[in-house]
């Protein structure tokens, strides 16, 4: 995925090239692919192409916006088991550990996921082409091809991009009647804002907006578990912007 950077999301043959690139001078290398924000975006993951081993979020796309928690790692055996044993201890592995309860809605998450995702890229296509018509820069663009959910619009000032996000958290099912402010984040240098009120906390495949507080005021919009809330979400942003 793009971070907050104004580009565009790698896909699966960009993917599979770079692979072959590395693979092309050292074989034996181990690939890992972290693939937040991109699963059930193409018909190929990264691991179809010469990774050896991926890893995600379940409160992203393939936990359906059910799992509460946690995340996965999927590859070839032979990795799988070294990372298991560094997660727990040699002899032990994945054999034992507990899952608190959580299965069902894990299982249950993954089972709808792909549907769930292809509503968040319809309402970021509409986000898209909403604020293109309008005269936002946006990335991608509506009709652009797509390898993750997330969708870009660059804004005029940081007010515009504050009060975009009031509105997308005005749109949430929890905590819409709280204000997000901009404030220090570990790890950035610039205050970050960000908007969510999610069923599960932290939850991006849940409908979120954030960003840094600097030029080019780029907002990252991305989620939805339906269509009309992440439709919703980018007309009360507009509304909170007093465009609409």
């Amino acid at each position: 995925s793009k971070g907050y950077a104004w580009r565009k999301s790698l896909t699966i043959m960009d993917i599979k090239e770079a692979i072959e690139a590395v693979k092309s001078v050292k074989p034996d290398l181990i690939v890992m692919v972290d693939n937040c924000y991109g699963e059930f975006l193409e018909t190929l993951e990264p691991t179809d192409v010469g990774a050896d081993v991926m890893a995600g979020s379940l409160i992203k796309n393939p936990g359906g916006g059910l799992a509460l928690a946690g995340g996965y790692i999927v590859g070839r055996s032979d990795v799988i088991e070294l990372i298991a044993y560094r997660l727990t201890c040699p002899g032990i592995g994945k054999e034992c550990g507990l899952t608190f309860g959580t299965t069902r809605s894990i299982l249950q998450g993954l089972f709808i996921a792909p549907y769930v995702v292809s509503q968040a890229i319809m309402g970021a296509i509409f986000c898209a082409r909403l604020y293109e018509k309008l005269g936002y820069k946006v990335n991608p663009a509506y009709d652009a091809e797509r390898s993750d959910i997330i969708q870009i619009v660059q804004l005029h000032s940081a007010d515009e991009l504050i009060k975009f996000c009031e509105g997308v958290q005005a749109a949430a099912p929890v905590d819409s009647y709280v204000t997000p402010v901009p404030w220090d984040m570990p790890g950035y240098d610039d205050q970050v804002i960000m908007a969510a009120g999610a069923f599960v906390q932290g939850s991006s495949i849940e409908l979120s907006a954030d960003g840094p507080i600097r030029p080019p005021y780029n907002v990252y919009f991305q989620g939805g578990m339906t269509y009309d809330h992440s439709k919703m979400g980018s007309l009360k942003a507009l509304q909170q912007m007093n465009i609409l």
